[in-house]
């Protein structure tokens, strides 16, 4: 059975809500983009962007619900990228 672009749409709605909690949602938007840009360049394997070992986005899944995910994980991604600043200016180091 096909489910409707509208009760799609209300379901991915609620399971960002629930996902964010108490979190600003100005601020959560950070938190998913970089997932989602995590997401893309370990699917993609472009090889202009190195991920480290240990470093990709199925690692974050591994690790997920510990504190230290943004310094091991996209902390080395941003390492070796060269992208160290900008992304803990984005808050992305709180992880």
């Amino acid at each position: 059975m096909a489910i409707k672009k509208s009760e799609l749409y209300s379901s991915l709605w609620a399971g960002c809500d629930e996902l964010r909690g108490s979190m600003d949602a100005s601020q959560y938007k950070d938190y998913v983009l970089v997932m989602l840009f995590m997401k893309y360049v370990s699917d993609k394997k472009d090889p202009l962007i190195d991920i480290p070992e240990g470093a990709s986005f199925y690692d974050m899944v591994k690790h997920r619900g510990k504190p230290d995910i943004g310094d091991k994980i996209i902390g080395e991604f941003a390492k070796a990228n060269s992208t160290l600043g900008r992304i803990e200016r984005n808050t992305l180091m709180s992880y």
